[in-house]
C-alpha cells in the first residue's frame, strides 16, 4: 500500500525549517491571506498547484519538494544508509590498539627526540669552542 504524500503537511515543515512564521508566510502571500488560512492550507492533503507555485516562489523551495517529499521514506533512507556505515561515517568499533599504548609510545619517542637534540647540542657546543679557541 503506497503512502499518499501530504502536501500541506511538508509546506509546514519547510516553512519552520526554514524559521518562517505562518503570519510572515501569509504576509508575503499577499493581502487575500493571514494566519488562519495557512493554518488551513497546511492542514490540506492536496493543495492546487497554482498555489503550490506561489509557495514555491515565496519559500524558494522546488514545487516537486512539496509533492514528493515522504518523512517516512526519507528517515527510512537516513536510517539504512547511515545506521549500515553505508555512506560517510563507518562505526569502528573493533580498534586494532590500545589508545593508552599509543600515547605512551609517542611520549617515548619525543623524549628519545628530545634527548638526541641534547646531544647535537651538546656535540655542536663543542666544536664551537674548539674554532674559538684556534
Amino acid at each position: 500500500m503506497e503512502q499518499k504524500i501530504h502536501q500541506g503537511r511538508n509546506v509546514k515543515r519547510f516553512r519552520e525549517m526554514l524559521g518562517i512564521k505562518q503570519e510572515a508566510l501569509a504576509f508575503d502571500l499577499g493581502n487575500d491571506w493571514n494566519q488562519k488560512k495557512i493554518s488551513v492550507l497546511e492542514q490540506k492533503d492536496v493543495i492546487e498547484d497554482n498555489l503550490l507555485k506561489q509557495i514555491s516562489n515565496t519559500l524558494k523551495i522546488p514545487v516537486e519538494a512539496f509533492q514528493n517529499f515522504d518523512e517516512e521514506q526519507a528517515v527510512s533512507f537516513i536510517s539504512n544508509k547511515f545506521d549500515n556505515g553505508a555512506i560517510g561515517y563507518q562505526n569502528n568499533d573493533n580498534c586494532t590498539f590500545n589508545a593508552i599504548d599509543k600515547i605512551v609510545q609517542l611520549y617515548d619517542e619525543k623524549i628519545a627526540l628530545y634527548e638526541r637534540m641534547l646531544k647535537e647540542k651538546d656535540e655542536m657546543m663543542v666544536r664551537l669552542e674548539k674554532l674559538i679557541n684556534k
